[in-house]
């Protein structure tokens, strides 16, 4: 299937959200011997292995060895309605041996070919869950990412053969600290690298991320002209009691009855895309290019609006030099979950700031990352050539403010 639309495309699609799945020294190769107690460990429990993070049990899967893992896209039918009456947990229940391509990137390049895919943003599937449960241990939080993305570029490559852009995770908690991270990042040739949506938690208090603390952060971004994506983690969001916290292992029990916690990825980015417009980051930093990844797409009417009410609210102060919502759509991108209508998200933002994402080889993605393709055809060749493949081929080059 892939190669029949690839030719009728006539091009290769550039996907701006594939995963791997973590080796497992991951978080430890490269993190000192005496701090690993404070961030990921191994531990045996009944004949299973389990990540423990800062001293705690993870349930972030049931499985961190991976092996054998859940087919791509199993639940992707169930989330969009369930059209074909889907049994949910018999699916994830289909399993298979690990394959070489989530683990090693040139088995990855093959698969990419066979998929008839360009090029990928490629993401951590564990990596952006850890960072809210060590959080507030700031040299902790320094010593894991500091390793696990030594590991991401030496298994993957922050620009292997110039098709995997495997991102480096960044946090905010020290400034200095993601500085130096972001200037590693640039010198071994990164195009882009990833933030979780969520306040930062750091040894002097809580900031939003677009609070001037980080200018010199964004400053660096602005003027490298790399792009910054925030994608969907663990964001530590609460419900309030209306439902268990966290990402835990028996999430897609959870996910068989409607609940908010199926709210909290989209209120997270919702939360962090708006408050860098109401404090002016755009304005401060005009080189700032940010890519919402894996979030949803659903708050656009309602931070468009609130963007324009506060616009009118507040100038007689004179507190906004330029449109906030204007500027939004000039410095955010979005990438749709696939069952949101694109759409209306295109209404919204334009088909230049609409990018495709395929969240493979994830069980709530496509099964395979073309199959997004079919959903695209009520817009013309130009809007499905710039949405599948120019809007992240230009987002992946610097450019420097």
């Amino acid at each position: 299937m892939a190669n029949a639309t690839v030719d009728q495309l006539g091009y290769q699609p550039f996907d701006a959200d594939n995963h791997y799945y973590e080796a497992p020294d991951a978080f430890t190769r490269h993190v000192p011997k005496n701090m690993q107690a404070r961030c990921v460990q191994w531990a045996e429990i009944e004949g299973r292995k389990h990540h423990v993070v800062g001293g705690k049990l993870a349930h972030a899967v049931k499985n961190p060895t991976w092996d054998p893992i859940a087919m791509p896209g199993a639940i992707s039918d169930f989330l969009r309605g369930n059209p074909e009456g889907t049994n949910m947990m018999a699916a994830l229940r289909e399993r298979e041996p690990l394959p070489d391509y989530y683990m090693n990137n040139d088995a990855r390049i093959k698969k990419m070919d066979e998929q008839g895919i360009e090029a990928m943003w490629l993401f951590p599937t564990l990596g952006v869950l850890y960072e809210e449960l060590i959080k507030h241990d700031t040299e902790a939080v320094k010593a894991l990412f500091h390793g696990f993305n030594r590991w991401v570029n030496e298994d993957w490559g922050v620009a292997y053969q110039n098709r995997i852009h495997a991102a480096p995770y960044i946090t905010l908690t020290d400034v200095d600290f993601a500085c130096s991270e972001l200037e590693w990042a640039l010198a071994e040739g990164a195009r882009v690298v990833c933030i979780r949506p969520s306040a930062v938690f750091a040894n002097e208090g809580t900031f939003s991320p677009s609070h001037p603390r980080h200018d010199p952060f964004w400053a660096r971004v602005s003027e490298a002209g790399i792009t910054v994506v925030v994608h969907a983690g663990d964001s530590g969001y609460t419900t309030h009691g209306y439902v268990n916290d966290g990402f835990t292992a028996d999430a897609a029990g959870a996910a068989m009855s409607p609940n908010i916690k199926h709210f909290n990825i989209e209120r997270a980015a919702y939360d962090f895309l708006i408050t860098c417009a109401f404090e002016r980051l755009f304005e401060r930093h005009p080189g700032v290019r940010i890519a919402s990844i894996e979030n949803g797409a659903e708050f656009l009417p309602d931070l468009f609006r609130k963007l324009g009410q506060s616009r009118d609210r507040l100038s007689i102060a004179n507190y906004y030099q330029e449109d906030p919502g204007l500027l939004f759509r000039e410095h955010v991108w979005i990438n749709p979950f696939w069952e949101d209508d694109v759409y209306e998200v295109e209404e919204q933002m334009g088909a230049d700031r609409v990018i495709f994402g395929s969240d493979w080889p994830h069980i709530e993605g496509m099964p395979t990352p073309l199959d997004y393709v079919r959903e695209l055809d009520r817009f013309e060749d130009d809007k499905q050539l710039r949405i599948l493949r120019d809007n992240t081929r230009e987002l992946n080059e610097l450019r420097p403010a």
